[in-house]
């Protein structure tokens, strides 16, 4: 079974307050360590409420877009709710090998090893990335 991981856009891709500064200006760090990887995409991003998927997949690389295969449903009002809407999707499709690049830890439990989590200020960084490749490679 694939690998698959859940995609936040703010926060990850670039930062959560990116006025002045390009959107996706972090994705390229995503792009290089996805490079000929079979991992699936799933956007669990706010943005799929104001954006179809084929505009999200527009958004980003060709590299990284064709490896996305949807996106989470409906948002979840309560505890975890990322997390929540994460395990609905699972338990939809039948995955159960994840990880979660994302900067709002708040929306997971403590612990969840499956999240990655990013810095809102920044985005994705390169110790993302190893943590990344060190669960594709396993």
């Amino acid at each position: 079974m694939n690998k698959l991981v859940f995609l936040d856009f703010d926060g990850v891709l670039h930062p959560t307050h990116f006025a002045g500064e390009d959107p996706f200006n972090r994705v390229h760090l995503l792009e290089e360590s996805l490079a000929g990887s079979d991992l699936e995409i799933v956007i669990s991003s706010s943005w799929r409420f104001t954006h179809s998927i084929e505009k999200l997949r527009k958004l980003l690389p060709s590299s990284i877009s064709n490896l996305v295969i949807g996106v989470t449903g409906a948002p979840v009002i309560g505890k975890y709710p990322r997390y929540q809407e994460i395990q609905t999707f699972l338990q939809s499709h039948g995955h159960s090998n994840w990880r979660a690049l994302d900067d709002s830890y708040w929306e997971f439990p403590t612990p969840c090893p499956e999240l990655i989590r990013c810095n809102p200020n920044t985005g994705i960084s390169e110790k993302q990335i190893q943590e990344l490749r060190q669960w594709m490679i396993a």
